[in-house]
This record gives structure tokens, C-alpha cells and sequence, in this order.
């Protein structure tokens, strides 16, 4: 069975920070490229971060760059995302998900796997 599983989610103030991991199987994770994603309220689902099946490329949007470093831990089959100077449109649950080869993809339609997501909440 494939379960992704976020963490590390919680409410903080403008211009603090939060670390989000994920737990994937073993079997997906060692093969696959990560993503993550976020969606607010009344807004479509955007792309967030996403990272190669060796670490080796990582990509990110605009809106989180110099801000948000994703990682990977291939050994605890756990993909990371640290997220720095949280600004309150950064609300949003944060998903994350594996991907059907080894190359990351900013296109949701690139993952075949998905976790339940974890709340991020920034006052402001």
C-alpha cells in the first residue's frame, strides 16, 4: 500500500518559519522524483516545490524562491520542505506527492500519489 503522510504543518506569524516532511513507502520513494503543492481557499492548487529522485535538480516558482528549500532523505524515504519569512498569503494546506519517474515536473498530472496535506496558517 502506498501512503503519503504530512507533518510539520501549524500556525505561525508572518516572518516565522515551519519545516514540512513527508513519509512515502520505500518501494515509490526510491524511484521517484517529489513534489509539493499548496491550495487555498477558493484558489486552484500551485505548485510549490519539487525535487529529483537523486536530489541532483530541484525547482521552484517564483513566489516561494529564496524563500522554501526542499530536500530529500532517500535513506528515511522522507522528502523535506523548509519554508522561511512565511508571509500570510503562504496559507494554504501543503501537499506533497510522488512522481511517476525519477525527473521532477511542476505539473500536478506528473504524480501518481498524494498525502492528505497539513495546514500552514501565517498571520499577519
Amino acid at each position: 500500500q502506498v501512503q503519503l503522510v504530512e507533518s510539520g504543518g501549524g500556525l505561525v506569524q508572518a516572518g516565522g518559519s515551519l519545516r514540512l516532511s513527508c513519509a512515502a513507502s520505500r518501494r515509490t520513494f526510491s524511484t521517484s522524483a517529489m513534489g509539493w503543492f499548496r491550495q487555498a481557499p477558493g484558489k486552484e492548487r500551485e505548485f510549490v516545490a519539487t525535487i529529483s529522485r537523486s536530489a541532483s535538480t530541484t525547482y521552484y516558482p517564483d513566489s516561494v524562491k529564496g524563500r522554501f528549500t526542499v530536500s530529500r532523505d532517500n535513506a528515511k524515504n522522507t522528502v523535506f520542505l523548509q519554508m522561511i519569512s512565511l508571509k500570510p498569503e503562504d496559507t494554504a494546506v501543503y501537499y506533497c506527492a510522488a512522481g511517476r519517474s525519477a525527473y521532477p515536473s511542476s505539473r500536478a498530472d506528473s504524480y501518481d500519489y498524494w498525502g492528505q496535506g497539513t495546514q500552514v496558517t501565517v498571520s499577519s
